[in-house]
């Protein structure tokens, strides 16, 4: 080994889903939405003054923020903003969990945790999620430096209410509790209606499922003035202009349009309503899906065997090769022809058409 080697910051890292590139392929895999971003980001787009990208961006994010901070009814120094959740929710670690005691998150959940943590070198310990993949409570309760875990959780797809939120917040009141919910356009109410109550929450959003912006990276943060401020001197510690012209420009023209964005999720939602029956009549089990995506099982059929099935003719979903979940497939909602094509070929496979 060379001498610099010994020296070297070593972690295991995370593994983003695969990104094939194939003009016939069905992709399930990664929950990106099956619909274009709202038609004035086009317009954006078509109409951008070139000579903008030899400036440096804002670097406070004014208009961003500013458009996240009316949308959601908060101040504007309750919101941060970042290239993507991935990079609102590596500041937070870096920021605000810093002590000797371990972090708590859930050990189902999404992977890039014990990533941050070992790369930040931050003590975690995880909680196993009861057979029906949800959270107890009662396992955040004991002393530790920080909480976190995604509401719909990744991959289950299950959402967990706010009084389960509400009472891990009451037992952990001296430590800041992190709300991930890159899901949550798809499911129940947002742990946002708690921030004004409790100055060591902070909720992480993203617009890369239910804005259809995955490919622009814009994430966000809110919470109380504080946390705000503790994220932001973090930031320009580490790099001022995070958010590029483009991205803030198309960000606030998505965020303004409110029925587009209502439309795409109904959209949605109700073609994840008929998954949900045809994966039933397949003999398909599943947590009860709350995201853009359904985590599904069957008695008779491996997953691993049934994703190379499908990857073999180009439908590609996410198949997790860990202990507890390695028995399923995490499926993205895709648009209904997607969804019809998946079904057939599940049919046939399976024999059952």
């Amino acid at each position: 080994m060379k001498a610099w080697q010994d020296k070297v910051r070593r972690v295991t890292p995370y593994t983003p889903g695969e990104q094939p590139n194939k003009a016939s392929m069905i992709k399930l895999n990664t929950n990106e939405n099956p619909y274009p971003p709202a038609p004035g980001v086009r317009r954006i787009l078509d109409s951008f003054d070139e000579d903008r990208l030899r400036l440096y961006p804002d670097p406070a994010a004014t208009s961003l923020v500013a458009a996240l901070a009316d949308r959601y009814g908060v101040g504007r120094d309750q919101v941060f903003v970042g290239v993507g959740s991935d990079d609102v929710l590596a500041m937070a670690f870096l920021t605000f969990f810093n002590s000797d005691k371990p972090i708590f998150f859930p050990d189902i959940t999404y992977s890039f945790y014990p990533v941050w943590a070992d790369l930040y070198r931050i003590p975690y310990e995880t909680k196993a999620l009861r057979e029906d993949f949800s959270i107890r409570a009662e396992d955040y309760y004991p002393d530790n430096g920080g909480v976190i875990f995604p509401n719909p959780n990744a991959p289950t797809s299950r959402y967990e209410s706010l009084s389960l939120i509400r009472d891990v917040l009451d037992h952990n009141q001296d430590v800041v509790v992190i709300i991930d919910e890159a899901y949550i356009d798809f499911a129940g109410e947002s742990a946002l209606s708690l921030v004004a109550e409790y100055d060591n929450l902070l909720v992480v959003q993203t617009f890369s499922k239910s804005r259809s912006m995955a490919g622009m990276r814009i994430g966000y943060a809110i919470g109380q003035p504080d946390l705000i401020r503790a994220l932001n001197d973090v930031k320009y510690s580490f790099n001022s202009y995070t958010m590029n012209q483009t991205s803030l420009a198309i960000g606030v023209e998505a965020v303004r349009d409110e029925a587009y964005f209502r439309r795409t999720l109904d959209m949605i939602c109700a073609t994840r309503e008929a998954a949900k029956a045809s994966f039933t009549e397949l003999g398909f089990t599943f947590p009860e899906p709350s995201a853009n995506f359904i985590f599904v099982t069957h008695p008779d059929y491996e997953a691993a065997e049934l994703f190379k099935a499908l990857r073999e003719k180009d439908i590609y979903v996410r198949y997790f090769d860990k202990p507890v979940i390695n028995r399923y497939l995490r499926v993205t909602i895709g648009t209904d022809e997607q969804m019809a094509a998946l079904f057939a070929f599940l049919k046939s496979y399976m024999k059952k058409g």
